[in-house]
């Protein structure tokens, strides 16, 4: 089942087109784009999750992440 996010579609792009433009003006290759990618993430969640849901919510976005890129690969080889 799909889920509906409460964010806009528009919102969502813009926020990443903005991400996207910032690692490209510093002309971020792929290490250091995942490097800074990882802090960020990092600092999200030890800044805006409490203690205690950390470690549930790190594993709920890792296993999202890895269904996104074997989406992504088996997409690509189609």
């Amino acid at each position: 089942m799909p889920q509906k996010s409460k964010y806009s579609n528009e919102r969502f792009d813009l926020l990443t087109q903005d991400l996207i433009s910032v690692l490209e003006k510093h002309q971020a290759d792929r290490d250091l784009t995942l490097m800074a990618l990882g802090n960020l993430v990092t600092n999200v969640f030890n800044h805006q999750v409490a203690p205690q849901h950390r470690q549930a919510m790190a594993e709920q976005f890792s296993q999202i992440l890895l269904k996104s890129v074997d989406k992504a690969q088996t997409t690509n080889k189609e």
